[in-house]
């Protein structure tokens, strides 16, 4: 990378921290800044983790459906990292503060036992879950820095870190899931006040796996490794759920568990 192209990313990136930290929103990075691909994305995006002061907690996938991509624009998932502070478990109360989202949704989630380097061939679904240790119910709580996000593009969105902000991990479950079939897998999820909404794993790209596999690969693309103890999360198992503070959100994966988060 070019030492003018470093400082566009290197700007991009201050941009979009300082907004995330303030519960600001932009319009857009400014055309300067802007990335143009995937790409140049992803390198403003890896410029978060200088910020943490824990290591990398995991990664997360934003539409993981066709619906999701068609509100967003995209023509396939975005992955993003899950920063450490940003990480609560099960029963945590959580700000929802300057949320411009306001959603809450219902995920599977995947504890890795061993690392997966980068590769010149695509890891298999199979190879990919031989390497998880354990699977776990999860809420993510998503935002963007953008007052427009929804006609942001991949490239700013993949910088602004695919909409994370919060995310709720629930327990390992206790349940021989991998006998499970994930994609008929049902789940539920409400809010204080709201009905309940069902879905289920065939949400997730066809099926959690599939959404866990591409994940592994776009990250062995970019010549990033996978590390052991890092969560995935494989995005929206349901319609995301409509939230405002004072309500508790409830994750519920039946036999896999379930979580909750109360917003304040």
């Amino acid at each position: 990378m070019s030492d003018i192209a470093e400082n566009k990313t290197e700007a991009a990136a201050d941009l979009l921290y300082a907004a995330w930290q303030a519960g600001d929103a932009i319009e857009a990075l400014p055309a300067a800044i802007r990335p143009a691909t995937r790409a140049e994305g992803y390198a403003v995006q890896a410029l978060l983790e200088r910020r943490s002061a824990a290591p990398l907690a995991g990664w997360k996938i934003a539409a993981t459906s066709a619906a999701g991509q068609a509100h967003i624009g995209v023509d396939g998932p975005l992955a993003g990292r899950l920063l450490a502070e940003r990480v609560l478990p099960s029963g945590a109360s959580v700000p929802l503060g300057r949320n411009r989202m306001r959603v809450a949704e219902v995920e599977f989630a995947f504890r890795f036992g061993c690392d997966l380097p980068p590769r010149a061939a695509p890891y298999t679904v199979e190879q990919v879950m031989a390497a998880v240790a354990t699977l776990h119910p999860a809420i993510e709580l998503p935002d963007s820095r953008y007052a427009d996000f929804v006609h942001a593009g991949a490239p700013q969105l993949i910088a602004d870190n695919a909409c994370a902000h919060w995310f709720v991990l629930g327990p390992a479950t206790a349940a021989g899931w991998r006998g499970l079939d994930l994609a008929r897998h049902q789940v539920t999820g409400d809010a204080t006040g709201q009905p309940t909404v069902h879905g289920s794993g065939a949400n997730v790209l066809g099926d959690p796996r599939v959404a866990l596999a591409w994940l592994v690969n776009e990250l062995s693309g970019l010549g990033v490794v996978l590390r052991a103890g890092q969560v995935v999360t494989t995005g929206t198992a349901l319609i995301p759920i409509a939230i405002a503070p004072g309500m508790t959100v409830r994750a519920d994966l039946g036999a896999i568990g379930g979580a909750t988060v109360a917003l304040t």
